[in-house]
């Protein structure tokens, strides 16, 4: 996991495309240490990124068992995919829900000790622009951005002020600084809080295209953009993610794609990986925290306990004008069990056996279903 330190503002010397502006991370020592020794090979970084995190019902109750009673614990839930997690140079979530006032909460509100948890395990940032997000208005964005920066956990989507949203969110990756965008299609929960357009990053084409440029402009050398996007309970990309990919991943400026990467969060269920355009999109991670789920017919439907988590080995390029290439991408294949309230690695499940088979083979052929594999996509451990 990369280092976490003081974050300062980098003055831009370009104009704010969109609003976006751009955020940096001290700058860690160099590898050699002292005069004379020999030059590190730079191995460039690996990024990993996870689902929906939607804590509620069961998944709340077990989180306070954990805790003694008082108060939430998190931690043991995620412990299963701490190695994962931690072992990345920048870690990427998708937090699904606000954090309640005082600890409470709802459906749509979660407690905010999950932060604490997640930072612990390993992530570093986390995309916060979804339907959920504005469901307590100013309130509630607030709670849960200060709760995130309490907890070190970067964010990326959503704003307190005109000011942060002008603000782009970046990370730093061994010596990559790397870009994190973050937009939903809409928020169906509650409208935008009345006279804060810029509150949630909704999904624009042109928004998207601009901030990025805007980053990469700024000296960003890998853009990530986080989509909260598609069908919910559809394993099949829709039309508009399809077409959205397409266009997003086409889009260059001079010989580099605007956007590096592109990771689907919304629909409940693992959806496939593809590479577009020579840029790899997860259209959908599916859940890795949630509550047990019902589908669209009233019925309690498994998938939407079962996730993926990405991880992808970028390499530096070869001379100054060129892009940081994705040279490996892996998939793992994750499971919340909800009568046990933790998420499983199931290329690691202790309980090796049909049922735990049965999942993992599901989730490998969802993935791989647009030919993913035939551009090297490997199911990862």
């Amino acid at each position: 996991m990369i280092a976490r330190s003081r974050q300062v503002a980098l003055a831009l010397t370009v104009v704010l495309a969109a609003g976006a502006a751009w955020q940096d991370r001290d700058r860690r020592p160099p590898e050699s240490g002292h005069p004379g020794a020999p030059v590190v090979r730079d191995r460039g970084f690996t990024l990993v990124a996870s689902g929906d995190v939607l804590p509620r019902g069961s998944a709340i109750n077990r989180a306070r068992f954990d805790a003694g009673g008082s108060g939430h614990d998190f931690g043991p839930m995620l412990s299963g995919v701490r190695s994962v997690v931690a072992g990345a140079d920048l870690a990427l979530c998708h937090m699904g829900t606000v954090y309640g006032a005082g600890g409470d909460s709802t459906d749509f509100e979660s407690p905010p000790e999950i932060a604490q948890a997640l930072a612990a395990t390993g992530y570093d940032g986390c995309s916060i622009a979804s339907r959920h997000i504005p469901g307590d208005g100013t309130d509630g964005i607030r709670r849960t951005l200060d709760a995130l920066d309490r907890a070190g956990l970067r964010h990326a989507g959503a704003a307190r002020s005109e000011h942060e949203a002008r603000r782009a969110t970046v990370l730093r990756a061994g010596r990559a600084e790397v870009a994190h965008l973050a937009y939903t299609y809409g928020t169906g929960v509650a409208p935008l809080p009345s006279g804060e357009p810029r509150a949630v990053g909704l999904v624009d084409e042109a928004r998207i295209l601009a901030d990025a440029r805007t980053a990469r402009k700024a000296g960003a050398d890998v853009v990530v953009v986080s989509l909260h996007w598609g069908a919910e309970w559809e394993e099949a990309p829709d039309g508009r993610q399809v077409a959205l990919a397409r266009s997003l991943t086409a889009a260059r400026t001079g010989h580099r794609p605007d956007i590096d990467l592109i990771l689907g969060t919304h629909s409940h269920v693992p959806q496939a990986y593809e590479k577009v355009n020579g840029t790899w999109v997860v259209y959908g991670t599916g859940d890795q925290i949630a509550d047990a789920m019902t589908g669209r017919q009233g019925l309690p439907d498994p998938r939407g306990n079962q996730s993926t988590l990405g991880r992808f080995t970028f390499t530096p390029p070869g001379h100054p004008d060129g892009r940081w290439e994705v040279t490996k991408a892996e998939f793992v294949p994750q499971f919340y069990d909800v009568d046990a309230g933790r998420v499983v690695d199931l290329n690691r499940a202790l309980a090796e056996g049909a049922e735990v088979r049965s999942v993992r083979d599901r989730i490998r052929t969802v993935v791989l279903s647009r030919g993913a594999a035939m551009d090297g996509l490997v199911m990862g451990e």
